[in-house]
């Protein structure tokens, strides 16, 4: 597939000291949806708004759809659609004239009762926007991203806030958009929505690429696909996780800030009992067991030390 974004040590320096990226590299491919990770000041909102244009890098090529914003800028603008975490729109304007206003800054955009309609936004069209729902609200802004039919769609954690469902119908509008061949860059902190929608993903730390590739696949780099995670008592306050290492099928292990011990295995149906046993011969009692599958939140806090939510 065609590249549809491309970046080249991409590096942004502020103030000639603070290095907010640092030789980033990305590939995206035309139709995919690309998910960049990383925790609050990783980069990622400098990244993205260098690609969108809005910044300068201080160094570095970016390429999007085979143009450059130093030669090309006007054709870029044209074939993108950008919605922000939180985009602010005129509340006395309705729904319909918000649409049609974005579409008149387009020299081919799409019909608005088609994005009313994709939107489910129809039956608002007359409401004002300060009437709106939140969802509503968040529905309306990716309308303003699409009805420039543009071939590239940032979107710059969409669903922030959002209840479940509302959450679930701008997937389905992601995943609409890349039918029909659009590239999607997205941002995001809901790990179960970057499983879900993404293609491949990057997760970024400290202006960095530290790991990129399919969800699965950073899962299975994590060595281990099930997560058993337990708590005993005399152990909750003891930083050693040398003695867990040793039990069958476990790959790795860490402690959570919460002092539960977190064992990345393979077979937990032979690490459990095994594990009991253990705790048994040490006279400790248990205090919490639970297991799941790896997930991408694992990979995050294994690559960077940190929750996604963490500053």
């Amino acid at each position: 597939m065609p590249l549809a974004i491309q970046c080249r040590d991409l590096r942004k320096t502020y103030d000639g000291k603070v290095e907010a990226v640092r030789g980033l590299n990305l590939e995206i491919e035309s139709g995919e949806c690309f998910g960049l990770l990383g925790p609050n000041g990783a980069g990622k909102t400098t990244t993205i708004e260098i690609l969108e244009g809005l910044l300068p890098p201080s160094s570095g090529q970016v390429t999007i759809l085979g143009k450059t914003w130093e030669s090309d800028a006007r054709e870029l603008r044209e074939s993108m659609g950008i919605s922000l975490q939180e985009t602010r729109l005129a509340e006395k304007l309705t729904v319909r004239e918000t649409i049609d206003l974005f579409a008149s800054f387009y020299r081919e955009p799409r019909l608005s009762d088609d994005v009313l309609d994709e939107l489910q936004l129809t039956e608002k069209s007359n409401a004002w926007v300060g009437k709106l729902s939140g969802g509503q609200r968040q529905r309306l802004a990716v309308a303003t991203a699409l009805v420039g039919n543009p071939k590239v769609l940032f979107l710059d954690e969409p669903t922030t806030g959002l209840d479940p469902q509302s959450r679930r119908q701008l997937w389905d509008i992601v995943r609409g958009f890349q039918k029909r061949g659009g590239t999607v860059l997205l941002t995001t902190h809901y790990m179960e929505e970057a499983e879900r929608l993404c293609d491949r993903l990057a997760i970024i730390d400290h202006g960095e690429v530290i790991a990129a590739g399919t969800p699965a696949e950073l899962i299975a780099r994590l060595g281990g696909h099930h997560v058993v995670e337990f708590a005993a008592s005399g152990e909750q306050n003891d930083d050693s996780t040398d003695q867990w290492k040793h039990l069958p099928g476990v790959e790795s292990v860490h402690r959570e800030n919460d002092g539960l011990v977190c064992l990345h295995v393979r077979e937990p149906h032979l690490t459990v009992p095994a594990l009991l046993d253990l705790i048994v011969k040490q006279n400790s009692q248990l205090l919490h067991l639970s297991t799941r599958q790896a997930s991408l939140e694992d990979v995050f806090v294994r690559l960077t030390g940190r929750h996604l939510r963490e500053d």
